[in-house]
């Protein structure tokens, strides 16, 4: 499918001698012309694509041995797969044939381990080592503690290697670099820093690879002074045992990432080309991944282009996700149409960032689109999706629909979570309908899903935005007895709630400004409440305030505008964050 050029409607400057309902007609038509291009464009997603394509494949043999050897390695191995354990397919099998050859053993364990299903791995290797008419060498221990320290189990990962050593092995980089995989994985960073230090010191020494997964154990602790501490000492220290690589440098933006150090972050990209160290599409993800704004975003991947490399799945997600946020569904639209075109094979969280960004502005029809792509793409949508596609109803105030898909969404199996039910309570409060609201939340609490803060919240601005002040301090206070203490935002609203001075005085008190002086000021219409932090923290997601920033009464319809914007798409991000760490790592 030929890519789709999205050109902006084009409405020239009107004479003076042309009625103002002139120009708003025009403006209409072509408002309506765009929203038909939407639609024309949103269903070319459904035309088929290069890689959904079936193709045959043709398999060679060397002779009609070896393609019996072939045809019945392959249904060992999804003989396995299906059963979920090798061990009870490999007796069966040993019992059925007396022997299994040790070449097709040998070849289970090396894909398995190019699949990265290190419990397979581990439970073929332990099999392996009780049977004696397999020699278990040196280079199977290894990747026997190779398989635990992948999965975190350091218990027997430490019998392995007193194994090896009782063996008279000698101490290898493999065996320690495993075990301090296995307590980092298992959240023992500090032994995994005990093991690091002690290879430094006494050895052996550590490789490229123990530094970077030293490295990644130190970010995914949060321990981020000593990943800096030992990325330094690579990057410009005496004599550094070895020079930082690229997977190294990813690790480390995005640690300064997830720190907020955007700056920092922004300088060791800079270093990198400095160094000479090669900069790949996984280097452009980490930078857009911490841009909030659409347009740093799509230059940062106009700059990652022009580079000569390509985009993947995690890059036209970033885009995506950068332009849903902005409400900028056109351009959303035309990335996803790019990757499309590109033969990039959509994963399933971009189809729900995808989704998201129509759900956003309520834009049902493009969103049901994306919601039947998945299917045709061979994606079961998951909850997530269900919600956000609830969300698209509730964002167009179509509380009907919403209703009918939330049958739906039961009718098809799936158990609605938090989220799900905080939507259609969102819903039932932006239209003041507190009966079908008050219906939900006590659904919920049959159902026997957990409270989250923000449904408590949505309930007591709705009661506070009905004049019904008394009630939002009791849901304020439910907060607190449900083991859920308000946050900022919680407290910004019900400050924005309280009209009266006594309204003002006791939400005062409520959210800690007991300050008798702060009180006066605040009820005689003068702000003195300071946030120290206020001007470092970035904005909320949406473009509202952030979550320690206060709002005077004065402000109160915005804040509940910027409060009804609050939605589920943290998930999504937090699924793209995720998402681009796999390719980190």
């Amino acid at each position: 499918m030929p890519q789709t050029l999205f050109l902006k409607p084009f409405v020239s400057v009107p004479l003076h001698n042309w009625r103002k309902s002139n120009v708003h007609t025009n403006c209409i038509d072509a408002n309506i012309k765009m929203q038909r291009k939407m639609e024309v464009v949103c269903m070319g997603m459904l035309s088929p694509r290069k890689f959904l394509r079936k193709r045959k494949k043709v398999e060679v043999f060397k002779d009609a041995a070896d393609e019996i050897d072939q045809k019945n390695w392959r249904r060992l191995m999804n003989e396995i797969e299906e059963t979920g354990s090798a061990v009870a397919v490999l007796r069966r099998e040993r019992m059925k044939n007396q022997e299994i050859p040790k070449d097709l053993v040998l070849g289970t364990l090396v894909r398995f381990k190019q699949l990265k299903k290190w419990k397979l791995v581990g439970e073929i290797l332990e099999w392996l080592r009780t049977q004696s008419w397999w020699n278990f060498s040196e280079m199977d221990f290894l990747m026997l503690i190779t398989a635990y320290g992948k999965t975190g189990d350091f218990n027997r990962a430490e019998k392995v290697l007193s194994l090896l050593n009782k063996k008279g092995y000698p101490p290898s980089v493999i065996s320690h670099t495993a075990l301090m995989e296995a307590y980092g994985k298992g959240g023992r960073y500090n032994n995994a820093e005990a093991i690091f230090r002690r290879m430094k010191s006494s050895g052996p020494e550590p490789s490229a690879l123990t530094y970077q997964i030293i490295l990644k154990i130190f970010v995914e602790g949060c321990k981020f002074n000593e990943a800096e501490e030992i990325f330094e000492t690579l990057l410009n220290g005496k004599n550094p045992p070895l020079k930082p690589d690229q997977r190294m440098f990813h690790m480390m933006i995005y640690m300064y990432k997830k720190a907020g150090s955007y700056e920092k972050a922004r300088r060791l990209f800079a270093v990198m080309a400095e160094r000479g160290v090669l900069q790949s599409t996984v280097t452009y993800n980490s930078l857009m991944s911490f841009e909030t704004n659409y347009k740093e975003v799509s230059k940062i991947y106009d700059q990652m282009q022009r580079a000569g490399l390509k985009p993947d799945v995690v890059s036209y997600a970033s885009l995506i996700s950068a332009y849903g946020k902005a409400r900028r569904e056109e351009e959303a639209l035309a990335v996803f149409e790019e990757m499309l075109d590109a033969g990039v094979r959509p994963t399933h969280k971009a189809y729900n960032i995808l989704l998201d960004a129509f759900s956003i502005s309520g834009m049902v029809e493009q969103a049901r689109t994306v919601f039947k792509s998945m299917r045709r793409d061979r994606y079961t949508p998951d909850i997530c999706s269900y919600t956000t596609m609830l969300s698209a109803y509730v964002n167009a105030s179509d509380m009907e629909g919403a209703e009918k898909f939330f049958t739906r969404l039961k009718q098809d199996g799936l158990k609605p979570n938090a989220i799900t039910y905080g939507t259609l309570i969102k819903g039932y409060a932006r239209t003041n309908d507190i009966e079908k609201m008050m219906e939900k939340y006590e659904e919920l609490k049959v159902n026997g899903v957990k409270l989250n803060q923000k449904i408590l919240t949505t309930i007591m601005d709705a009661y506070g935005r009905n004049r019904d002040f008394g009630s939002a301090v009791d849901w304020y206070k439910e907060m607190e007895a449900c083991g859920l203490p308000p946050d900022q935002k919680a407290k910004n609203i019900l400050l924005s709630l309280a009209k009266t001075e006594d309204e003002q005085i006791e939400a005062n008190q409520l959210v800690g400004l007991v300050d008798r002086k702060s009180i006066e000021q605040r009820v005689n219409g003068v702000t003195s409440y300071d946030d120290d932090d206020s001007d470092d923290e970035d904005e909320d997601e949406d473009g509202g305030l952030s979550d320690n920033e206060f709002v005077p009464p004065s402000n109160a319809n915005s804040q509940e505008e910027n409060y009804d914007e609050q939605r589920q798409i943290g998930d999504n991000q937090e699924s793209l964050e995720a998402l681009h760490l796999l390719k980190i790592c």
